[in-house]
């Protein structure tokens, strides 16, 4: 059988810590509309992982981090359809300055800052599958939605 290179979206995906807190955005598009997940965003082409995390998390929540300030601790091979491939990375910012503000109130009805002991029961899965590993300390990869 030969098969044909995949060519997964690339994800990157922002843990912001403040001590036992995480901060979490709510979906107002249509997929995951209400959900909650981490700061995140696709990859532009030609962009290091850690550059386009950065900005990703500054396009959507204001909060300025430098890249070599990201530390990746997940990551999550992803199959969201029989067509689709995701793979995301997930960093956990360990230095950061700024005020979470909503940038980008199309895409984002609330950012707010939930405990890991009290996290909200609405989380996507995609995410959620990295942050449950980044929590567990665990295996550094997962697999989701594969059979």
């Amino acid at each position: 059988m030969t098969g044909h290179p995949a060519q997964p979206v690339i994800d990157t995906h922002v843990i912001l810590r403040d001590g036992d807190k995480i901060l979490f955005s709510q979906r107002g598009g249509p997929y995951g509309y209400g959900r909650w997940h981490m700061p995140s965003g696709k990859l532009d082409q030609g962009e290091p992982l850690p550059v386009g995390a950065a900005r990703e998390l500054y396009e959507e929540t204001g909060i300025t981090v430098d890249p070599a300030h990201l530390r990746l601790v997940q990551v999550v091979h992803h199959r969201q359809s029989q067509d689709v491939e995701r793979i995301g990375f997930f960093f956990e910012a360990t230095k950061w300055e700024g005020q979470p503000v909503n940038k980008e109130p199309e895409k984002c009805m609330a950012l707010e800052w939930f405990t890991v002991h009290d996290l909200p029961d609405d989380i996507i899965e995609y995410p959620e599958a990295g942050l449950n590993g980044y929590l567990s300390e665990s295996s550094p990869l997962v697999e989701h939605g594969w059979q």
